[in-house]
């Protein structure tokens, strides 16, 4: 069973993760966190998650889940929070940015399996959600696609946790949010798992269109696909698409970079690669042609710009998502023809966001 650490005692924590000890630097407003600074919410709302009766059901597993959960979620409050001229203490963004630094923690310093980690990451993530949905301009939408990229179940219980370990004079209006936001997951059957769709057109259909019906099915089919390949350089998508697309055509930003003359660190060569190779792109798409499109496709923005090029043209969209642990990526990229300084390696890993189900027809993943 995979485990943050085995020593939980908080002293023991502040002395092996400096961003635990960071968190007695980050002050909290006063008006939602009476109890002080972050390292005291962090301490309080680990131990009302022990307490929590629904917590201590669960299998062990997702109890070392939750706990590693409870500790990052305000992780980046450290980097996000601002005092404004009134006195006022913010910190906008911690959640996004919380969640980018759980997955750098959880690949590049405790290594992490895989899906326990993107567990993680998913609760950092959207740990506010179950007190702010309702105010979300189409709740239902946003409710569907965090059931899609982690449990709700679990979410809640975290967001209870979150919301005892802190002293404010809302406490009971947000508690009531969070059992209408229980209520509402399973009304809409997101429950105990994501949200299921009857076809992946389905699902692509409702995330298109603003007001679509979440159950609408829609009756058109693609007659081809695009092979969206995502990972971090040295993570095998090559090896990967000789052997199992060595009969499509393959659109390779490294090729086109390569012809061109344009080095991986030219950034505004760059611009040029991706123009040329969208413009390759577009030939297949004309002919309804199944090919591959290979780059490393590593966040989120990226990859909803192609599949808003491709579905334009009718193709069906499978992103073919490839990761090794942090150590072989290195080996392997050293074993690259075309190497990638290491430096820009750590940047990318940085800025990694792992598809989810909700952004394509059909999301694989090779762990």
């Amino acid at each position: 069973m995979w485990t943050l650490t085995e020593n939980k005692n908080w002293n023991n924590l502040e002395s092996n993760f400096d961003w635990i000890k960071r968190m007695n630097e980050v002050p909290q407003d006063p008006f939602y966190h009476a109890e002080g600074n972050v390292a005291i919410h962090t301490k309080m709302v680990l131990d009302a998650l022990i307490n929590d009766v629904t917590f201590g059901s669960l299998d062990a597993q997702d109890r070392e889940i939750l706990w590693a959960a409870a500790l990052l979620h305000d992780v980046e409050k450290y980097s996000t929070t601002l005092i404004d001229v009134d006195g006022r203490i913010s910190s906008a963004g911690h959640a996004k940015k919380g969640a980018q630094s759980s997955r750098n923690i959880l690949f590049n310093e405790i290594p992490t399996p895989f899906y326990i980690r993107e567990q993680i990451v998913g609760l950092v993530r959207h740990h506010g959600l179950p007190i702010w949905l309702f105010e979300k301009p189409d709740p239902l939408k946003s409710l569907v696609k965090a059931s899609m990229e982690v449990s709700l179940q679990l979410l809640t219980i975290l967001a209870r946790a979150d919301m005892l370990g802190r002293i404010c004079d809302d406490q009971a209006e947000m508690l009531y949010r969070i059992d209408c936001f229980e209520a509402y997951c399973k009304e809409q059957n997101c429950w105990d798992s994501a949200r299921v769709f009857a076809t992946p057109q389905a699902k692509m259909y409702y995330f298109a269109h603003e007001g679509s019906f979440v159950d609408y099915v829609p009756f058109e089919s693609s007659s081809f696909e695009v092979m969206m390949m995502s990972g971090l350089p040295g993570a095998g998508k090559d090896s990967y698409i000789r052997q199992n697309f060595k009969n499509f055509p393959v659109v390779s930003l490294d090729e086109i970079r390569k012809q061109m003359g344009i080095k991986p660190t030219d950034k505004s060569g760059n611009g040029k690669v991706v123009q040329a190779a969208k413009e390759l792109a577009r030939t297949h798409l004309r002919k309804k042609q199944t090919f591959v499109w290979n780059a490393t496709n590593i966040t989120q923005q990226m990859r909803s710009q192609l599949i808003e090029l491709f579905t334009s043209y009718g193709a069906e969209v499978n992103i073919i998502y490839l990761e090794v642990p942090y150590v072989k990526l290195n080996q392997q990229n050293k074993n690259r023809v075309e190497q990638v300084p290491d430096y820009i390696i750590d940047k990318l890993i940085q800025k990694l966001e792992v598809p989810k189900a909700w952004e394509a027809h059909q999301v694989y993943y090779y762990i």
